[in-house]
Formats: C-alpha cells, structure tokens, sequence
C-alpha cells in the first residue's frame, strides 16, 4: 500500500489520520456529555469529574494537533477524485461536509482550549504545555464567549459527523460502490478516476453553514455568561469616616493540587481610625454572590459552600490597634451562620488623608461549613488564603 494518495486511492498515512481522528472524536463527545452529567456532591465524585474532563480536555489538545497535522498533509497531497462527478448536487454537498469536518475539527479544540486557558478551575490539561495560551489573559467575558462557540462548533462538528457518516453509508450499501472500502486499508480493486476538481462553492457553503451556527448559538444565548445562578446581594450605603477609593479582597483556594484565585466584587467598609493614636474600628459587608472564582464559580455558590442563597452576605468586624511592626485588626468574621475569632495584622501607610493598607490572612474553611461534603482535603484543601489591598481617604 502506498504511503500517499493517487488520482484514485488514499494512501495509509491519509487513511490512518482518518481512522485516528475518527476514534479521537467518538471517544471525545460521550466523555464530555457523561462529565457534564456527573454529579460532584462528594470528594469521589468530584474526582471522578475532574478526571474525566482533563481527559476529555487532553485528548482534545490531542485532536487539534492532529487535525493540523492531517490538513497538511492533505494539502500536499493528491485528492482521489469522485466516483460520481456527473452528480453535481451530491458533490457539492460532500465537499461541504468536509470542509465543515475540517474546520471544526480545528476550532472545537481551539475554542475549548482557549476556554481553560480564560479560566482558572479544576481538571487540568495533562500534557505539559496545556494550561495556558499565549495572549489569552484570564478573563470572565472572553471564557463565557468561548464556551459558547465551543457549543456551537461542537454541534457543527456533531451534524457533519453525522452527515458524513449516512453518506458512507448511502455509498456503500446504496449505490454499492468503493466510496468506504477505498478509504480503509487493504487493496480493493478501484475505478480509475479523474482527480477532483477543487472549486470555492463548498467552502463558501461551509462558511454560511458556520455564519448560520453562530447566529442560532448568539440568538439562544450561549455567548451568556451563565457561570452563577446566585443573584449578588444589594449592599446599601455605609458612614465611613475613610472612604475606600481602590481595593480588592481576593481569595485562593486549591482544588486537585491547582490554586484557583477569585475576587468579591462587592463590598462596603466602615471604617473608623486615628492616625495620631494607630486604634480605630472596622465593620466590613462583603455580598457573597459577588465573587467570581474562575470555573468554580456555580459550584462555590452552592449549598455545601458558600450557600449564597441563604446567607448572602460575610461580615467582619474589627477593633484596630498598633503593634510592633504594623498593625492588629482583630474582632470577628462571619460565613454562613458561623462566626469566628479572626487577628489580622496588616501593613498600613498613611500620607497627609490617604491611606495604603495591605493584609494576608490564612482562613480553615472548615470553621465556617464550607465543603463540609468534602471531608478529606485530596480534593479541595482546607486553607484558604485573602490578599486585602485598599486606598482610602480620609
């Protein structure tokens, strides 16, 4: 068997990235559609989860490589010409159909890849150069956009295979002919054929049939970021003898070994404090439903964590006093329903009425019922570290 294509018969390298990506993809869609079934009510299920999309994400890696890897060769290659040029129609809608197999295959991976590159979250990509992208920044808007046009290429992809496949299938079992045996290894005996004739329409179609996909995906809103289903709490207004002009309270947490940083993006301070004598108070309202979290997002707003829903809001309240290197904000901090003992020492620099203040805290996560269902710390550790940096003005 020769190694590459005639006027007539694919050669086994075309033949084998045929039968790879086929097997890749078949494996591909049921991994996707039973991780996303899989409930992560405990730590084992959670695992079983994340091991099956960072297969499904690795073997995706996988397909993308293989896909440019066939379209190169293919472009170097001799197209075995059709068996029934005189059908017009019917080969037109062929060399569409392949032209939307080739494209997917390249934009479902990338768009899939470029996804987990936006994100932060569990289920890492195993090969080594997986987890990030360059240029792709971590972004909320620019993940919620490519997971929609990974749903909608994925369909594209789907409505090919499917499409291809009855028409191997009509080939073969219709019209009788070499359309499938030729494409398989061995050596059946082949007609003599002309070699195809290249023309821009079945592009041009696929091009449409994309446009279409994506204007359907953006009219039911698949671009949407649908990440939270917990509707932020309203925090009124506060007297401050401090008004925070720029700050942020961010949390990290490890699940399955990979730090996942997140931000509140809501949150009001109360704050009272003497530069001459170093004491003062805090009272600190963060709306909980506010934090974004990368692609743990819904699970952290569920009920065995945050449970947003119920106790919408954290609050912690301080008495502040100076120490030897800085300062000593200690009082109480509240989650959920628990309320726990916090010392916080912070770094503070005051010019003229502005002030630069700086904290690290390490919380348990266990103190506050946060992913009680996840007893052992394999799956999601117990620490949990707030980086607090703010300006205010007096």
């Amino acid at each position: 068997m020769s190694l590459a294509n005639t006027s007539h018969s694919y050669g086994s390298i075309a033949k084998t990235f045929h039968w790879l990506t086929a097997l890749l993809i078949l494996t591909l869609i049921p991994l996707g559609i039973i991780a996303n079934g899989m409930e992560y009510e405990t730590s084992e299920q959670l695992a079983r989860k994340a091991w099956l999309f960072s297969l499904h994400k690795t073997l995706g890696v996988t397909v993308f490589f293989v896909a440019l890897a066939r379209i190169g060769w293919a472009i170097k290659q001799a197209k075995p010409g059709g068996l029934h040029p005189e059908r017009k129609m019917e080969s037109w809608l062929a060399e569409t159909i392949h032209w939307l197999l080739y494209g997917s295959l390249v934009l479902v991976p990338l768009s899939g890849w470029v996804h987990h590159s936006a994100t932060t979250g569990f289920a890492p990509i195993w090969w080594p150069f997986g987890q990030s992208l360059p240029f792709v920044p971590k972004s909320e808007s620019l993940a919620a956009l490519t997971a929609g046009l990974h749903i909608v290429f994925e369909r594209v992809l789907a409505a090919s295979i499917l499409l291809h496949i009855a028409g191997a299938l009509k080939h073969h079992f219709v019209d009788k002919d070499v359309t499938l045996r030729r494409m398989w290894f061995g050596k059946p005996a082949l007609p003599d054929t002309k070699p195809a004739h290249h023309s821009a329409l079945p592009l041009a179609s696929a091009l449409v049939a994309w446009a279409a996909a994506l204007m359907i995906g953006s009219a039911i809103g698949v671009f949407s970021h649908h990440e939270t289903s917990a509707q932020a709490a309203e925090l009124g207004d506060v007297q401050s003898d401090w008004t925070v002009q720029d700050g942020t309270i961010d949390i990290t947490i490890t699940q399955f070994g990979n730090e996942v940083t997140g931000q509140f993006e809501d949150w009001t301070a109360a704050i009272t404090f003497d530069p001459e004598t170093g004491t003062g108070t805090a009272e600190v309202n963060i709306s909980i439903g506010s934090l974004t979290l990368g692609s743990v997002t819904a699970q952290a707003m569920g009920p065995d964590y945050f449970d947003s829903t119920t106790f919408p809001t954290a609050v912690f309240t301080a008495d502040i006093a100076p120490i030897v290197d800085g300062h000593m904000a200690t009082g109480t901090l509240t989650v959920r329903d628990k309320t726990v003992p916090i010392e916080m020492p912070f770094s503070l620099n005051v010019q003229d009425d502005t002030a630069q203040m700086s904290a690290t805290l390490t919380l348990d996560r266990r103190d506050f019922d946060v992913g009680n269902n996840m007893a052992d710390d394999s799956s999601l550790k117990f620490p949990v570290n707030v980086q607090i940096n703010l300006t205010a003005q007096r």
